[in-house]
C-alpha cells in the first residue's frame, strides 16, 4: 500500500490529533509524548467517527486503604479517545477499548523520518485484494 507524507512533526500538537482523508479513507493520527499512533476513523462498535471524539484522561476509581471508594480520579499516564456517537473509550497508545477486549480501533502504520510524518494507507475495508 502507498506511503503518504501527511506533514511535519512540528505541525502536530502533543498531545494532539489530526484526521486526514486520503483515497476515501479517514485516518486519525495522534501524537502523544513524542510518539505517533494512527487508526482508521471508524469505531468498531457501530462505525462512528471514533478518532474525532474528545481526548480525555482515563477515569479511575481511587480506592482507599480500607478498600472503600475515595472517588474518581483521572489517570496521569493514559489518554483515551472517546467516540462521539456512544462514548466508547479507546487507549490512544494501543487502540484497545478500555474494558471490552473485542473492541479495538484498526491500526494504521505511521512513522517519522527527518521531521516528517508518514502513514501507510490500509486497504479499504471490505475491499478485495
Amino acid at each position: 500500500m502507498p506511503e503518504i507524507n501527511i506533514g511535519q512533526v512540528a505541525s502536530f500538537e502533543d498531545p494532539g490529533r489530526r484526521v486526514v482523508e486520503i483515497a476515501g479513507i479517514q485516518i486519525g493520527v495522534f501524537q502523544l509524548d513524542g510518539e505517533f499512533y494512527a487508526y482508521e476513523n471508524t469505531c468498531p462498535h457501530l462505525g462512528g467517527p471514533a478518532c474525532q471524539g474528545k481526548i480525555l484522561p482515563r477515569v479511575l476509581e481511587d480506592v482507599a486503604e480500607d478498600k472503600k471508594s475515595a472517588g474518581r480520579v483521572f489517570s496521569r499516564n493514559q489518554l483515551n479517545i472517546i467516540c462521539p456517537w456512544h462514548g466508547f473509550e479507546f487507549d490512544i497508545r494501543t487502540g484497545a477499548h478500555v474494558a471490552i477486549a473485542k473492541y479495538r480501533l484498526r491500526p494504521v502504520a505511521v512513522r517519522t523520518e527527518r521531521g516528517e510524518v508518514y502513514i501507510t494507507l490500509p486497504k479499504k475495508s471490505g475491499a478485495t485484494p
